[in-house]
Parts: C-alpha cells; structure tokens; sequence
C-alpha cells in the first residue's frame, strides 16, 4: 500500500516540478496557434483547456494503461517504478514536445514533425510507419473493447466468467460471446466511422465528458478499494521492496528487460499519444496551456497504470503460498477477462457496470482518434485539404475497411505487434524533440529529450532482437549487447551531429 500511495504521490509531484522545468525550458508564447490563425470548423476548431484536457487524456489513455499495467505487473512491483518514473522523465515530456511542436509547426502530424527535424528520410519512415501503427491501434482498440462489451452482454455483472468444462457457453439473445464480439466490433466500427469524418467539436467534443466521468469514477473506485481490502488484510498488497525481484512465474524465459518495458506501453510511454498530441495541438487557443493538457494527461494517464498494476497484483495474488503473480499469469494478465473480474470483484455489480463503462471508454476514445489522425497524417503526406466530405472520405473508408480485415487476425498477435512499433516510435519522436531543442534553445536543454530517447532506442531494439514475433530471436546477452550498442551509436550521431555543433 506504501509503495502504492508514495507511487501516487510521486506523479502529483512530477506535474508540479518537473512538468513546471519542462515548460519553462521549451518556453511558450504568446504566438498565434493553428486554431487561432486559421479554424476550419473540422479539425483546426477552437477547445477550452479543461475540454481538451480530457479529450487529450481519453484519446491517450487506450488498453495500454489497463491491459499493459495489468501484464506489466506479472513482473511483480517493480512495474511501478518504471510507470511512475518512466511517465515523469519519458512518457510526459514526449507527449509535451509533440505536442508543443505541432502547435509551432501549424498543427503538423508527428511525421511531418520528424521530417522537418530528423530528415527526409525519416520523413519517409515515420509517415508509413505511424499510419500502420495507427491503424494497428485502431483494430486493437476496437476488438478489445467489444470483447468485453459481449462479457458484459452474455456474463451479466456476476464476475463468473467462462463456463465449466463440457457446458455449454453463456449466450444473450441467442449469440454467444465470440458472435456478440463480431456483432459489436461492426458497431464500434460505424461509430468510428462518424468519428472519423464529422468535425472535432461534434461528436468527440460532446461525448467524451461522459466517458471522463466513467474513468475517473472507475480509477477512483478500483483504487480506493483495492486499498480499503489492503487494510482489512483480505487482497493484501505487494509493497516494492516485498518483491523486488523478477516475479514472473516464466522469470527464466520472461525477463524484465526488455519484455515490461514493452508490455506496459501506455503506461509510461507510447508512440501512439505522438500521433494523438496533434489533435489538440490543432484545437489549443494558448501555448501556455500545453503543460497542463499535454504534460498533465500524461500524468493522469500514468496515476491510472498505476492503479491497475496495483489492483491486478493484489486481486490475484496468492497469499496462502506467499506472494506470487501466478493467478495474474494464469487469467492472461492484462484482457477482457481480468478486467471484468477485477471489477466486478472489486466494487460488485452495481458499480462495477460505471467501472466498466469507463475501460470501455478509454479503447473505444482512443480507436476512434487513431484512425482520424491516420486519415489527417495520410492528408498531410499527400496534401489532401479536409474541409470537404468527399475528401475525408476518401482517405476514411480504406483506413476503417483495413482495420476492420485486420480485426479477424488474432488478438495477442496485433497487441505485440503494436507494443514493439508503439515504443519505437516514441523512441523516434523524442529524438526529433532533442534535435528542436538542440537547435533552438539549448544543448543542455535538449538532454531532457535525448536522455529518454538513448534508453528507449535500447529498450526497443534490444526487444526487436529477442521477441518471437520479430523472428530474430537472438540468444539474451547477445541480444543485450546489440541493443546497448546501437543506443550508444544513436547518442553519438546526436553528439557529432547535433549537440557539439550547440554546445
């Protein structure tokens, strides 16, 4: 519970001091922004800062924070260090830079912003790659949600889920949940659609303060009474030093680096919020509002990571036998599944039913932006201006029509897929925040950029030597060592290239 609550206060913390250091180095202004100098009525619309705080925070705060923190905490407590931390000096100040950036680059996505920075062969990199990344997350936020939407449909809220051996499986209205799962991946789908095309403020900006209310009511109750049963002794807590060690029941074949760092994605740091910090980039009326709804959604997003870790540890942790992750293992760590059971676990069928609602919110908030920034990056590339329909249009319907053929492929395997190119992006894009700021305001500054960016260039391909997924499968220390070194070799381009030139 300590490590937890001082885990809680450490966030707050980072916002306050941190964030307030990260803002003043990047230094905004009173400079017209996108929405300021030219509004459009669909994409460039003017949004409050409270608005947009919360659209901000719901566009980021998809499966990754849920399901990541949930799979991340197989790894035992320690995960908390690296959300907590990894939020404060990687995750925020990402965000914060792309985001800032767009603003001062007529609200540009973020592969235009890796071009102007990186080159133009990065240009091209990063313009195909965040397009399959966005369209990756738009499947994987969308089959997600619906899978425990057909939970909630064929399960009730009784928290028994599956049916004993040799029965038959639960069903509603005649379907079962694999066929409700279809039924309301297409639903997801067509809302997406409309989310796609229709201007920003007409149906995100109205229907994403209900879904706010949903999260917050969810972290606040999964929260509170994880820490309630902590203290009445009966789901006790795993504090940090009790398991500072590799809790995983494969911990030979599973190690913490760099498989947490993948896994827990979201919740300290993604790619995908670089391709979602534009949106409101193109909405914001001040520059001196970035901090608090870049830097701070960020935050929020880590608190809730947190609490998921948290309660997914001592929800299934088996006290008989000392402390153990196997119950989180054996449910599959972070899915439908868990998440319906810790929720209905937790706070029973009543408010279980707001609690879910608000884990449904954050995947479907998050698919539905992911798609409309890959039809605004694809516009960007090609020009295409958007005020129209038939335009939008264009570009919406082959983007949905992929992510709907890419929805039958299986789950587990897209959610790998999207960890690794989640991560490695967010890798890219700090680079290319370390080069701005390098460049325009400081060579020590920029090490607020380029530090994170060195560790997340290791993480990510340390892990593309070692995932089966990437079929390299390189033996571990060999693995280590490449990522290391090819860390080190982006460091030093950056120091000949970049930072001696400033210092």
């Amino acid at each position: 519970m300590y490590s937890f609550l001082g885990g809680l206060v450490i966030l707050i913390l980072g916002y306050m001091i941190y964030g307030a250091v990260v803002n003043k180095i990047f230094g905004p202004d009173d400079r017209q922004t996108p929405c300021v100098a030219h509004p459009d009525g669909v994409d460039f619309v003017p949004i409050s800062a409270g608005r947009a705080f919360l659209i901000q925070l719901l566009n980021i705060a998809g499966l990754g924070p849920i399901f990541g923190a949930l799979t991340g905490a197989i790894w035992g407590p320690q995960v908390y260090l690296w959300i907590v931390f990894g939020t404060i000096f990687a995750g925020a100040v990402h965000d914060y830079m792309v985001g800032m950036l767009s603003m001062r680059n007529d609200g540009a996505s973020v592969s235009e912003i890796t071009g102007k920075y990186l080159g133009g062969f990065m240009l091209q990199v990063m313009r195909l790659f965040s397009v399959v990344l966005l369209v990756m997350v738009g499947v994987v936020f969308m089959v997600g949600p619906a899978g425990l939407l057909a939970l909630m449909v064929t399960q009730g809220t009784s928290g028994a889920v599956g049916a004993a051996a040799g029965a038959a499986p639960a069903t509603a209205m005649g379907y079962t949940a694999a066929e409700w799962t279809k039924i309301l991946t297409v639903v997801i789908l067509v809302y997406y659609f409309l989310a796609t095309l229709l201007p920003i403020d007409k149906v995100i900006g109205k229907i994403y303060p209900v879904f706010g209310l949903c999260l917050i009511f969810m972290a606040i109750g999964i929260g509170g009474v994880t820490v309630y049963n902590h203290i009445q002794g009966t789901k006790p807590m795993i504090e940090l030093w009790e398991g500072l060690y590799n809790m995983h029941p494969k911990a030979d074949s599973m190690p913490i680096w760099p498989l947490m760092f993948i896994t827990v994605a979201c919740g300290a740091i993604s790619g995908f919020h670089a391709t979602q910090s534009p949106l409101m980039a193109r909405c914001l009326t001040s520059e001196r509002q970035g901090r608090f709804v870049f830097y701070g959604a960020m935050v929020a997003e880590g608190i809730i990571a947190l609490i998921w870790a948290s309660a997914g540890i001592a929800f299934y942790n088996a006290t008989d036998g000392g402390f153990s992750t196997a119950g989180l293992l054996a449910v599959g760590g972070g899915n439908s599944t868990s998440v319906y059971q810790i929720s209905v676990g937790l706070l029973g069928p009543v408010g279980s039913i707001l609690a879910l609602l608000g884990v449904v919110a954050c995947p479907i908030t998050s698919g539905d932006t992911a798609f409309r920034s890959a039809r605004l990056t694809l516009a960007d590339w090609f020009k295409i201006d958007q005020k129209g329909m038939a335009p939008r249009l264009l570009l919406a319907l082959p983007l949905l029509g992929a992510g709907y053929a890419i929805s039958f492929l299986d789950y587990g395997i897209v959610w790998r897929y999207f960890s690794w190119s989640n991560q490695t992006l967010a890798m890219i894009a700090l680079w290319a925040g370390a080069v701005y700021l390098c460049n325009n305001v400081s060579a020590g500054a920029s090490l607020m950029a380029a530090v994170p960016a060195t560790f997340m260039s290791a993480v990510s391909v340390t892990y593309f030597c070692i995932a089966p997924e990437c079929y390299l499968m390189l033996e571990r220390n060999l693995a280590y060592g490449i990522g290391i070194g090819v860390a080190v070799l982006f460091a030093l381009i950056f120091y000949f290239r970049t930072y001696r030139k400033a210092a």
